[in-house]
């Protein structure tokens, strides 16, 4: 009897241990994603050149982060910033905004914020607390770094910048919709779709 209760607290052991390092969802490692595009969309402003990416479709956002974002109203903007000043670039003061045809702003969403939409939108709400640690953390790897200036040492920065729909509503891809960054050298616009 002593044996089986053994047994029976190993496997246990086991199966929590193995729960513990998973995520929530399967996330791409980040260097399995593909160069930016040739075709993606760029501005200047004042020393630094913003390229944005088109924008992914239900299948891409699927298939790097096991999760439909675009479903649960999250935007994911891929973002590559190039240094071309000899002085540094604070981006952390820059303001980023995603505006539509409507004239709606969208909401940005730190990492934290965009994992519980996804999770809000996916219908998770009992789960590992380690498991969600660990989607935010791969997750977040996927994030641009907003909090380092941008100076001669890291010439490109690339990342996604997450947005929410202003009702919380699925993305509807039909709207046009408009990248605006503000408190850089200069405001810049891009159409990102």
């Amino acid at each position: 009897m002593l044996r089986v209760v053994e047994a029976s607290l190993l496997f246990i052991l086991a199966l929590s241990a193995s729960a513990c390092s998973t995520s929530l969802f399967k996330v791409k490692p980040v260097t399995e994603l593909p160069a930016l595009p040739e075709n993606a969309r760029s501005a200047a402003a004042g020393g630094i050149t913003i390229r944005v990416a088109p924008l992914l479709t239900d299948e891409e956002s699927q298939d790097l982060f096991e999760a439909n974002l675009p479903l649960g109203g999250v935007l994911p903007v891929r973002t590559e910033l190039i240094h071309q000043s000899g002085l540094p670039i604070e981006v952390k003061k820059a303001r980023f905004r995603v505006q539509d045809s409507e004239g709606r702003v969208w909401k940005m969403l730190s990492t934290k914020q965009a994992v519980s939409r996804i999770m809000s939108a996916n219908g998770v709400f009992a789960y590992n607390p380690n498991s969600k640690k660990q989607f935010e953390k791969e997750f977040g790897s996927y994030g641009m770094d907003l909090k380092t200036p941008l100076s001669n040492a890291e010439r490109r920065r690339e990342g996604f910048l997450f947005f929410q729909t202003p009702d919380k509503r699925p993305v509807e891809f039909s709207q046009k919709l408009t990248l605006v960054i503000e408190r850089l050298p200069e405001t810049v616009s891009i159409a990102i779709n």
